[in-house]
């Protein structure tokens, strides 16, 4: 069974989604045509976001790296990053399992009007598989581990519910909500930060949105400049060369302007589709309303998204470095930040400054969950064919390992039976409230 699932994630959310898209296309009785079309769209899309996310990483990483090196940072705990943390979740027992399990979750909480979101980012549910596998390793129980992994499930499509009115409003993406298990687990914290941040004087007023640059600027508030310059900052900081910094920043300026327009080619594809379900759902269902759960890599192109992540990154590292108490050497994650504040964004309305202040704050909390969690993270490391990086004792993750959510529900559930009926009240009694009130994070 876990060969087969693996053979099925191996494909890429660029050939596995549009088959998911083209299969839900014809039960919401799209022509075969429409529905293959939309499919193939959505694939050519996540094609699309993919390139960028690359040419993102791939230069951003090496620029991080030297940062490091150049201010000699020594830290005895790896971030291994999240491809690490996925091929840990999905190489567990509790990865065998974990599709079916979410799947089976999600139709149970839409039967029982829990939640709206059906959440075919199936790739993505290796969130939920890492965190139901570091409670398997501690507890050496399979069961635990597969309970856990579907309260995490639960959780993030409660989550995904009373956000998708703020993410449909600010993104322009209707009928979408984000399941992402490493996106959505902020917003509980960015809220009431974002709140506090209103009743401090001075600093409330401070607007850094790209609308407000561009209009101080004029051309040269465009996303395309900021990501320009920012470039040439990161790439100022980790010492490069000229050509190396211009090319730096070029590359970043290409970001800002190819993420928004391959998310478009997908929003093409979705968009028949939304249509299609909101009507079937009308005829079925007259007080239903559905959402369609996607991977959050569809926002992340937004510019400031990007500029808060490029800010963060220094911020890092400096923020490694200065804490107390802190072990993880930032390296592997750096360059997923954008995931991490693409649901803060509409929070701060797109305010860079507020949402780079709520970042750095919860990357510091975040690098002490990381350094938490990290020797449960080696032991489920252990129980797969993971490789050690070369001199690496003990791995974490910004990722999930730093992961706010994933933190507490592995505390909770070292209660054992109290711990899974505390969170499952709380879904059900969450999930209800944000079903009958359409969502409360607008």
């Amino acid at each position: 069974m876990q060969a087969a699932i693996q053979y099925l994630l191996n494909l890429g959310a660029q050939v596995f989604l549009p088959i998911i898209i083209f299969i839900m296309g014809l039960i919401f009785k799209q022509k075969p045509g429409k529905a293959f079309k939309s499919g193939l769209l959505i694939g050519i899309g996540f094609v699309g976001i993919n390139l960028v996310l690359n040419l993102l990483v791939s230069n951003l990483g090496p620029a991080a790296k030297a940062m490091i090196d150049n201010f000699g940072i020594s830290l005895n705990i790896i971030d291994v990053g999240w491809p690490a943390s996925a091929a840990i979740a999905y190489g567990t027992k509790v990865g065998a399992f974990v599709i079916p399990i979410v799947l089976l979750v999600n139709v149970v909480m839409i039967f029982f009007k829990l939640t709206k979101t059906l959440n075919v980012d199936i790739w993505n549910y290796w969130h939920f598989a890492f965190t139901g596998s570091l409670v398997a390793a501690v507890t050496n129980s399979l069961t635990w581990g597969l309970i856990t992994a579907a309260l995490n499930a639960a959780i993030v499509l409660v989550l995904a519910d009373w956000t998708a009115p703020m993410v449909q409003k600010f993104y322009n993406i209707p009928n979408i909500s984000l399941p992402h298990g490493f996106s959505a687990a902020y917003v509980p914290i960015a809220i009431p930060l974002n709140a506090m941040i209103d009743k401090i004087p001075v600093i409330n007023d401070i607007e850094l949105d790209p609308e407000t640059i561009q209009e101080k600027f004029g051309v040269f508030g465009e996303p395309i400049f900021m990501g320009l310059v920012l470039g040439i900052i990161v790439g100022m900081l980790a010492q490069y060369s000229i050509p190396q910094i211009l090319n730096l920043g070029v590359t970043m300026a290409a970001v800002m302007l190819l993420f928004p327009r391959v998310v478009k080619i997908l929003m093409e594809g979705l968009t028949p589709l939304s249509e299609s379900a909101k009507k079937y759902m009308r005829e079925k269902f007259q007080d239903r309303e559905f959402y369609i759960g996607l991977d959050s890599a569809i926002a992340i192109g937004h510019p400031s998204a990007i500029s808060t992540a490029l800010i963060l990154v220094p911020l890092t590292i400096f923020l490694a470095v200065i804490i107390p108490g802190n072990g993880v050497l930032p390296f592997g994650d750096l360059a997923t930040l954008p995931f991490m504040v693409v649901m803060i964004i509409p929070i701060t309305k797109g305010n860079i400054f507020r949402s780079t202040l709520i970042g750095a704050i919860i990357i510091g909390v975040g690098l002490l969950i990381a350094t938490n969690l990290a020797p449960m993270i080696t032991s489920a490391a252990k129980t797969t064919s993971f490789e050690f990086p070369e001199g690496a004792n003990i791995i974490s993750s910004i990722c999930d390992g730093g992961n706010p959510l994933t933190w507490l529900i592995v505390k909770f559930m070292n209660l054992g039976v109290i711990g899974v009926g505390i969170i499952a009240i709380a879904v059900v009694g969450f999930g209800y409230y944000i079903y009958r009130n359409k969502g409360a994070a607008a």
